[in-house]
């Protein structure tokens, strides 16, 4: 869990400096491209990152012996870190808390990633009132 909410920072940072320079540099340049481009990019980032993380889930799965194979494994991964909770795949009594430990992982890090892309969203908002004042 700790590696996942590390390896989300990482992503958040990037996505936020990555957006700040851009816009920085077409300063004064109204293009709907870009904000198309930029919030295409950190919707995607942080979308990826999720999946890193299920993929991230589903390996510890497999070195626990859990599962014998990956596609399971991340299927099993994907309806924990989603909060699906189908139940059609249960994992031992020894290690079925990670379950509702992933699901906490993931409501948390979807919730960031959702805040992330408001933040965007709400930039390119007042970036674009601010160039209709001028």
């Amino acid at each position: 869990m700790l590696l996942c909410l590390v390896l989300q920072g990482v992503v958040v940072a990037i996505c936020l400096r990555r957006y700040a320079r851009y816009r920085l540099a077409w300063q004064g340049r109204e293009s709907l491209w870009l904000d198309v481009l930029l919030l295409t990019a950190v919707m995607f980032l942080t979308l990826a990152c999720n999946f890193v993380q299920m993929i991230l889930w589903a390996v510890l799965f497999l070195l626990l012996g859990e599962f014998q194979d990956l596609i399971t494994a991340l299927y099993h991964s994907g309806v924990n870190f989603a909060t699906l909770g189908y139940g059609d795949i249960v994992m031992s009594k020894e290690w079925r808390l990670l379950g509702p430990l992933e699901a906490a992982n993931g409501i948390l890090m979807f919730g960031v990633s959702t805040s992330v892309m408001t933040a965007a969203v709400l930039e390119v908002i007042k970036y674009n009132m601010a160039g209709l004042r001028q």
